[in-house]
């Protein structure tokens, strides 16, 4: 039995990591800003067909549900500011299908920051009915997706 406990214990110690992106959660100053400055700076460092952007969205949503219902726990802490998976998915979702430039990264970061800070259209709403990882997650991707409609609306008005 004792060796199912450390098993546990191990895990959701590897799940918590997972949610606060290691020791970026832990930073004791805008956290959550610092996960978003870390999947910018992934953004712009890497070149991931559009594909696998879908797929890290998808699998990083479901996956941050999962771990950030186990950091909570873990953590003691209800949507605890230490908890950044959510950041770095939804400034994913912000960028997605855009074109790949500083102009758009950057505005997408502030964009997505506003969006998250201050909970407008609904965020707010959604973060307090969903409970768990589930609300941890859906209001970012929801600042995400809103992110993501001015930006491609911008795109399309001046592409023209």
């Amino acid at each position: 039995m004792k060796n199912n406990e450390t098993i546990r214990v191990s895990a959701n110690t590897f799940f918590t990591y997972v949610a606060t992106i290691g020791f970026l959660g832990f930073i004791p100053f805008a956290p959550g800003t610092i996960g978003s400055l870390f999947a910018l700076a992934l953004f712009l460092l890497t070149d991931l067909p559009l594909f696998a952007q879908l797929t890290l969205i998808i699998a990083g949503a479901l996956l941050g549900i999962y771990v950030s219902t186990v950091a909570e726990k873990v953590l003691n802490e209800k949507d605890s500011k230490k908890i950044i998976i959510d950041e770095f998915i939804g400034f994913y979702v912000s960028v997605f299908y855009l074109p790949k430039t500083w102009g758009f990264a950057v505005a997408a970061f502030l964009l997505f920051r506003f969006f998250d800070i201050l909970k407008p259209l609904f965020i707010a709403k959604l973060e307090k009915t969903l409970s768990n990882g589930l609300g941890i997650m859906a209001d970012d991707i929801l600042a995400g997706i809103y992110t993501n409609i001015i930006l491609q609306i911008w795109l399309h008005i001046f592409r023209a």
